[in-house]
């Protein structure tokens, strides 16, 4: 078995390497350059783990891990530093001392969600933001309708509704306002986006997690 500690940064990881068949430590710099990172790991005999130190831009890195079936565990900064005594950071001493909190098995791992779930908190966000932009447009046209005498309340939302509001006298920045905004309403309300991802979130989340 491979065990990896991998102090990772934005353009290198420095890695401490140990084979439990051989009792062998390597050290060794691995660059971010073209394939480099996905060869090395590919070309190693498994079984492999990896242990790293969360960052904020380790997810790349750690959806490659998930694609090659290596087993990748995410640590918490603040219990691996105090692990360290020593304040100075190290690229290479921080690899060893992931290494070695790895094989004493006292790593401090935190539960990552999975690419699959995080493709599905992305749909929830991308809903929420057009269910924020459908009620910003909503009530700025009611707002053009109450300050010239339109009250219709929901039925404004309605065709009826919005030729209404389409035929109010405007001044001419007021109503270029109006038209821009029923512009926008007509694209957002189209096919009913929010209803759409709503029932492709429904899906998703009922689907069975796939297997590891």
């Amino acid at each position: 078995m491979q065990i990896i500690g991998c102090d990772l940064h934005a353009r290198q990881q420095t890695l401490a390497m140990l084979d439990t068949g051989t009792g062998e430590v390597v050290n060794r710099t691995l660059t971010h350059e073209g394939n480099s990172v996905r060869e090395f790991y590919s070309a190693l005999p498994g079984p492999v783990r990896v242990g790293l130190e969360a960052t904020g831009s380790m997810k790349w890195f750690v959806n490659l891990m998930e694609e090659l079936g290596i087993d990748c565990q995410v640590g918490h900064p603040a219990t691996i530093r105090a692990a360290e005594p020593r304040r100075q950071k190290h690229d290479q001493r921080d690899a060893e001392l992931l290494l070695k909190l790895l094989v004493e098995k006292r790593f401090p791992s935190i539960w990552q969600p999975s690419k699959e779930l995080l493709d599905l908190r992305g749909l929830l966000l991308h809903r929420h933001q057009w269910v924020r932009l459908r009620t910003r447009i909503q009530n700025a046209l009611q707002a053009i309708a109450l300050a010239n005498g339109l009250r219709r309340g929901s039925s404004l939302w309605s065709e009826s509704g919005q030729r209404a509001i389409a035929s109010l006298p405007l001044a001419t920045h007021t109503a270029h306002r109006r038209s821009e905004l029923q512009a926008m309403y007509a694209q957002v309300r189209s096919g009913d986006r929010t209803t759409d991802i709503s029932k492709s979130w429904s899906k998703q989340a009922n689907d069975p997690a796939p297997s590891c």
